[in-house]
């Protein structure tokens, strides 16, 4: 599925829920691997998302792992980052004292706010999620010939 998203997607920026097999593992394998030089050749971003994770921790990882495979550069404020061609999304668990917290997080272990965007879920809104009502609901429509 990633290889194909790099493939019919080769310039511009494309987003891919990267963790359901393993984040870590996807970053080791995948991105930084078998699709690094794919990656590095698009014109574009890719920007890996973390589907669910506990924060800052995995947020970490996930940036310390992506360091390891595709190098980084140094900021003028002296923070790292990531070549342009990568980047992360944070959207699952961001509520305001989850943001304080990962922000402060980020600046510790010497990472650039800039390698990461972060989404609102459900956090922001409601509180109301999958894990709180313990249920998800996915749909999807595709029409096949004359049936619907």
């Amino acid at each position: 599925a990633m290889r194909n998203m790099l493939e019919k997607y080769p310039k511009g920026i494309v987003a891919c829920v990267s963790d359901s097999y393993d984040i870590l593992r996807a970053c080791e394998e995948y991105w930084g691997t078998e699709l690094i030089e794919q990656v590095k050749r698009r014109h574009g971003i890719v920007i890996v998302r973390p589907d669910s994770s506990e924060l800052p921790e995995s947020l970490l990882q996930l940036l310390d792992k992506l360091g390891e495979k595709f190098g980084t550069l140094t900021n003028a404020e002296g923070f790292k980052l990531l070549p342009t061609c990568i980047r992360v999304i944070q959207g699952d668990g961001i509520t305001p004292a989850s943001l304080e917290t990962t922000l402060e997080a980020l600046a510790e272990a010497n990472w650039a706010l800039e390698n990461v965007a972060f989404g609102s879920g459900g956090g922001l809104l409601q509180q109301l999620h999958r894990d709180t009502l313990k249920c998800a609901f996915k749909c999807s429509y595709a029409p096949v010939g004359e049936e619907h």
